[in-house]
């Protein structure tokens, strides 16, 4: 039988949530301290606030793989790293990524330029998620990446480079998923040995936030990357190489946070998240900070702190449905969806097509699960109109292997009674403790 988590309701709500570390940030930095020039002391990076959980485990053992030294401390939340300037110690590996799309992507851009012979595998679903972009872009910089089976999708077979390849101009497209350019941009200044390099983009960046916590990471680590302001040309310089910073501190995980925001959304009352802002010093590295703005919209009441984003409604101010462009916070449309089976009158999420080659089919699969609550579900071919049902009605949620269904819809359960999450296990990729931290609240 399915392993299977019933979701206990509460009431109104009044709590202070500190989210673990993010994802994005932490795989972003596992890359760049693995690329820091210099075996010594001065070559090592000690990672603060790092996130354990699958997909961060799955890459820091891709890494180990290849011969780099790793020392994770997952009681402190430290992983310190030894820097190998992009040269590894071991030539041959075969990598398992699992479906992590950041793993799968950066992996093979850095090795795409490492002299080394390497196989990129993972799950059923990673073989069918799209890479042939990325490909063709490295492959074009000197880079020789095959395909074991179907073109265009995983298994890679990453070759050593060919040297006799001098193109130092690359386009890709940014339509299927920003991580294509990050990758390209994390492993570019391996490229940008005898001559600078540019990346320019060939359509719609999709998921742009993303690409601006790259550039800020990579400066962070000695590499200033010059862009014009429509993100559409990047220029890495000649000789480029990344510093270690000694000790680089990583965010809470903004898209983990949606889930406690919209918890006050759904349930009435107050949650408080700490550790992320749009207004501190330097501002959040991560866009999806921005979710907050669409409960705003939806009729909450949002202040924004130095060091915390609290959202507020009380239980007599209803929810609004309301019509929002996610391209740049993708990653929470979920989570808004299930919000707004609580609100009142219709909510057009639109503009995240590229959602559908995630971990799943997002659009469809989350469709199927919001109709199974009594929603009408109009698909979309870029997102979905939701109108709720005047009485909901519990179900038993299908997670698809997607972490971000679970946690989605986990909230619902917070006010429905009877909401149950099939796989509960599938939160490991990015939130291990989620129904720990739920029960809390």
């Amino acid at each position: 039988m399915t392993n299977t988590k019933t979701i206990t309701p509460k009431g109104i709500l009044n709590a202070i949530v500190t989210p673990p570390g993010s994802k994005s940030i932490t795989n972003r930095a596992l890359i760049l301290a693995a690329l820091v020039q210099g075996k010594t002391t001065q070559g090592k990076t000690t990672l603060t606030g790092a996130l354990t959980s699958e997909d961060t485990q799955i890459m820091a053992d891709g890494l180990a793989q290849l011969g780099l030294s790793l020392d994770w401390n997952t009681e402190q939340k430290q992983i310190t790293v030894l820097g190998q300037g992009g040269r590894f110690p071991h030539r041959q590996a075969d990598i398992y990524v699992g479906n992590s799309g950041t793993t799968a992507r950066f992996l093979t851009a850095m090795l795409a330029f490492a002299d080394g012979e390497y196989r990129i595998h993972g799950k059923p679903r990673m073989h069918q998620r799209p890479i042939r972009d990325l490909v063709d872009a490295l492959n074009t910089l000197s880079g020789n990446v095959t395909y074991e089976a179907d073109e265009g999708f995983p298994p890679l077979i990453i070759h050593p480079h060919r040297s006799t390849n001098n193109a130092k101009t690359v386009s890709v497209s940014g339509s299927v998923s920003s991580q294509f350019l990050t990758a390209l941009l994390l492993a570019s200044p391996l490229a940008a040995g005898q001559s600078a390099v540019e990346v320019r983009v060939s359509s719609e960046l999709v998921s742009k936030p993303y690409v601006e916590m790259t550039l800020r990471m990579m400066q962070s680590f000695g590499v200033s990357v010059e862009t014009d302001d429509a993100f559409r040309s990047f220029r890495i310089a000649q000789g480029t190489a990344y510093q270690s910073p000694g000790v680089y501190a990583i965010e809470p995980d903004a898209s983990a946070a949606s889930y406690f925001l919209a918890a006050a959304a759904i349930c009435g009352g107050s949650v408080t998240v700490q550790g992320l802002s749009r207004y501190s010093s330097r501002g959040s590295l991560q866009g999806d900070v921005a979710f907050a703005e669409c409960l705003a919209q939806m009729n909450c009441e949002v202040t924004w702190s130095a060091n915390s984003i609290t959202v507020c409604r009380p239980p007599e101010r209803p929810l609004r449905g309301i019509t929002v462009d996610m391209n740049s916070i993708s990653d929470t449309a979920q989570t808004l969806s299930v919000v707004a089976l609580f609100a009142e009158g219709a909510t057009e999420i639109r503009n995240i097509e590229h959602v559908r080659f995630k971990e799943t089919d997002r659009i469809a699969d989350l469709a199927t699960e919001l109709r199974r609550f009594g929603a009408i579900v109009e698909e979309h071919q870029d997102g979905l109109r939701i109108t709720p049902s005047e009485v909901l009605t519990p179900e038993t949620v299908q997670t698809y292997d997607d972490h971000r269904m679970a946690m989605s819809f986990a909230i619902a359960g917070l006010r429905l009674p009877g909401v149950v999450i099939c796989d509960p296990d599938c939160t490991h990729k990015t939130f291990p403790e989620f129904f720990e931290e739920l029960e809390k609240l």
